[in-house]
């Protein structure tokens, strides 16, 4: 059966807007701790694989070298983050959480999992397992189109398991 047009685009804006508003509302959850959207996406990869390559973690955010060093040079003077050659490459920067970084983490978790909370609070768990299904699967198609080029970086699959 062929799919509407007018449908799938929906369905891409539909996904836009969810993604931008959550942002939004994430955002605004988590100003009064004085972190950054970015700040905290970089602390939430390393409390999940602490001692990244700066390079991987550029890559998982989506983000340039410069853009990535400058974000981890604030990081750095916070305290949040240190970066370490790598043990067997000097070259490689790996970026580790300070225990000041660990600990802002459970913080910042514990805002996110109230918003996320309000967030869903109208979505049942069964409604948010499919959802998330048909999004893993989207992704996965997405991944098989982008070709050696939309290559993940190391270990950013995420499953609803994880």
């Amino acid at each position: 059966m062929t799919k509407d047009l007018n449908s799938n685009l929906r369905f891409g804006f539909l996904i836009h807007d969810v993604s931008r508003l959550r942002r939004i509302v994430v955002d605004r959850a988590l100003k009064p701790l004085g972190i950054t959207r970015s700040q905290w996406w970089v602390l939430a990869f390393l409390s999940r694989r602490d001692g990244m390559t700066q390079t991987a973690l550029a890559a998982d955010l989506d983000l340039t070298k410069v853009a990535i060093g400058g974000l981890l040079d604030r990081m750095e003077a916070a305290e949040f983050v240190t970066r370490r050659a790598d043990e067997n490459d000097g070259r490689i920067r790996r970026v580790f959480l300070t225990k000041a970084g660990a600990k802002f983490v459970t913080t910042i978790r514990k805002s996110v999992d109230q918003i996320e909370t309000e967030i869903l609070t109208k979505v049942t768990e069964a409604e948010l397992n499919q959802a998330a299904e048909v999004l893993l699967t989207i992704k996965h198609t997405l991944l098989e189109l982008a070709g050696a080029d939309g290559d993940e970086p190391e270990g950013a699959f995420i499953t609803m398991a994880e």
